[in-house]
């Protein structure tokens, strides 16, 4: 949304309409279809400027649509699981961001083929996974620089990144995807734990 645009007049009235914008937007996006400007405004019954105003063009709309998908906040994600071990906790974190991804697959993809087109230095992704599980890290006896290797680690194996790899190249359906990160996870966690034994 353009600052200046946003500091001028009513601010829950421009809230209002930019969160219809990026309603509209995940409506498209949630059935993988193709839109324009025009087809948001449509949608909004409001005006191409009006949306304009808001969003410059497309490519910016997409990449803040996909993003706005309601997360869950990485503090309430642990909150729920704070007293399971630190293996459940992670596969319960992976599991939820793997959801995510499925659910909102085609926006997600979306949106990436936006960053990837676009310039690098002026998108950034958001790091919710790895938020999360670091918090899920916090108050164990992991070594912290070992800690973060984990976490870093971890992260590759959720999301939509991985998603669409088992999916694209390897041939996988979801349930099989969500199988095989799962797998993935417990082969790390289960190597490192071996490791601290020995």
């Amino acid at each position: 949304m353009k600052k200046e645009y946003f500091k001028s007049g009513r601010i829950n009235q421009k809230l209002e309409t930019r969160n219809k914008i990026l309603n509209s937007a995940q409506y498209f996006l949630n059935r993988g279809l193709e839109f324009t400007l025009e087809d948001i405004a449509k949608e909004c019954g409001i005006s191409r400027a009006t949306v304009y105003r808001y969003y410059s063009n497309i490519e910016i709309l997409v990449n803040k649509a996909a993003l706005n998908i309601q997360a869950e906040n990485p503090d309430k994600i642990v909150e729920n699981i704070k007293e399971d071990s630190l293996e459940d906790r992670i596969l319960y974190i992976q599991n939820y961001y793997n959801k995510l991804a499925i659910e909102h697959e085609s926006a997600f993809r979306k949106y990436l083929s936006s960053v990837i087109t676009s310039n690098p230095s002026e998108i950034k992704r958001g790091a919710r996974r790895k938020k999360t599980l670091q918090l899920a890290f916090e108050n164990t006896s992991i070594d912290n620089k070992e800690s973060e290797k984990l976490i870093n680690l971890l992260t590759i194996l959720m999301g939509i990144e991985p998603l669409i790899v088992t999916k694209d190249v390897v041939g996988l359906n979801n349930t099989q995807s969500m199988e095989i990160m799962k797998w993935g996870v417990q082969l790390i966690l289960k190597g490192y734990f071996a490791s601290k034994k020995e």
